[in-house]
């Protein structure tokens, strides 16, 4: 399917209009136009079966970032998130990004790590061989459990072991088991197969196996995106395109060596990547767990992302992060809303969503250090802002735009000026 991701004038549109142009766009039915036409689209005896306890569903906005270009591909980026100017920012550094052929992006296999955790073992070094010498048999015991996956190419790879000599609990040795889980964001495969293997791993060391799960740094399981912006496109009326480069690099630096500064950077990024996450139904907390544990890999919290100068003068950024997504299984293949967002970014495998997701992270964090090195945060981000504040102080339809209107003439966002003016005379 040939996409355009161009959206000109999206935003000016009404919301009927825009899920119009995307419906054509992305060649939605009339049932999956009528999903997004409604609000309610998660029936409660689905939501019901999803979790425990359910007295009700919490519906998010969900919105499309546009001028997305990948590997040559147009992409159309559905987003579920509540702050206002994340869906801005990634569509308008995206449409500066394409001036440069957009973004490029590659991955790896999607291995994720099974921990089988063993105590009681005096001899933990001895009891690593052991294991080793058994991993032809122990990668058998664990493709047991799943032949679908191994008749798809997956399974059990390879069994690494770790040895912690000294602990509080006594010497300890950790089997991972690398599995590739193909499509899956691969939780439950790896977890099943942990658990097979255990009563053998206590046979082999002698030792007593406790935790058999996951882990969520995936640092076997990575997305990678760059992206290159001229001088040139990067100029405003306020600042040359060396000024704009110059600043995003020294931001940049600063994230690179001042871990507070990194939290604040980092979390920018995942502004940008926890929204495609949450509107394809995957799990947003394992992402966001792997990021951050990858981000401190070097033993100090550090930023996820790189922006450097090229020789010829472009402003070059990239990022590698772990991205432990699927498109099968969970509330993926569940929710509706999830299954149509997959199909507005026509994804092809969870490696090609997972390379989405950091393509719009890296625009994310374009769009913030741009803003931060330049006008500041503030300007761009309050002027968004300032609809929610308008709504909170009690304005509706046509008032909106006028409280808007002043507010942002007056540099002034706040609720109780929104309800100032609201108690106020109108003008124009």
């Amino acid at each position: 399917m040939q996409i355009d991701s161009k959206l000109p004038n999206f935003r000016a549109l009404s919301p009927a209009q825009r899920l119009k142009h995307i419906a054509e766009a992305a060649n939605l039915d009339d049932a999956e136009y009528a999903l997004l036409n409604r609000p309610g689209a998660l029936p409660l005896d689905i939501a019901d079966g999803m979790i425990e306890n359910v007295i009700g569903t919490f519906e998010l906005p969900m919105a499309v970032a546009g001028y997305f270009q990948i590997n040559g591909r147009d992409v159309l980026v559905p987003m579920a998130v509540e702050e206002p100017s994340i869906v801005a920012a990634a569509s308008f550094m995206a449409k500066m990004a394409r001036e440069a052929g957009g973004f490029r992006t590659s991955s790896t296999g999607p291995l994720m790590r099974a921990q089988v955790q063993v105590l009681a073992v005096s001899d933990p070094y001895g009891a690593r061989l052991s294991m080793l010498k058994h991993k032809e048999e122990l990668i058998e015991l664990a493709n047991s459990r799943d032949k679908v996956l191994i008749g798809l190419g997956g399974g059990c790879k390879d069994i690494e072991v770790h040895v912690f000599p000294d602990t509080p609990s006594g010497a300890m040795i950790v089997a991972h088991l690398i599995v590739d889980v193909r499509d899956a964001m691969g939780a439950n495969t790896v977890n099943t197969m942990a658990e097979s293997v255990a009563g053998r791993v206590e046979e082999i060391t002698g030792g007593k196996v406790r935790l058999r799960i996951l882990s969520n740094l995936a640092d076997l399981r990575l997305a990678r995106a760059q992206v290159r912006y001229s001088a040139d496109t990067l100029t405003t009326k306020e600042y040359t395109g060396e000024e704009v480069i110059r600043g995003v690099v020294e931001a940049y630096q600063f994230a690179a060596i001042d871990p507070y500064r990194a939290a604040t950077h980092n979390k920018g990024i995942m502004n940008g990547i926890d929204p495609v996450i949450v509107a394809t139904g995957n799990d947003w907390r394992a992402v966001e767990a792997g990021a951050h544990a990858f981000a401190s890999r070097s033993g100090r919290y550090t930023s996820l992302t790189t922006w450097e100068v090229a020789n010829n003068g472009d402003l070059v950024g990239t990022i590698e992060m772990p991205m432990p997504v699927g498109l099968v299984g969970g509330a993926t293949k569940t929710h509706p809303l999830a299954r149509l967002a997959l199909k507005i970014m026509d994804v092809r495998s969870a490696q090609d969503l997972g390379e989405i997701a950091v393509a719009v992270g890296l625009a994310q964090n374009m769009g913030a250090l741009r803003a931060l090195s330049t006008e500041g945060i503030q300007r761009g981000h309050m002027a968004l802002h300032a609809r929610n504040i308008a709504m909170s102080a009690g304005a509706r339809g046509s008032d909106v735009d006028w409280v808007v209107k002043k507010m942002v003439a007056a540099k002034d966002v706040r609720t109780d000026y929104a309800m100032a003016l609201l108690a106020g005379p109108r003008d124009a």
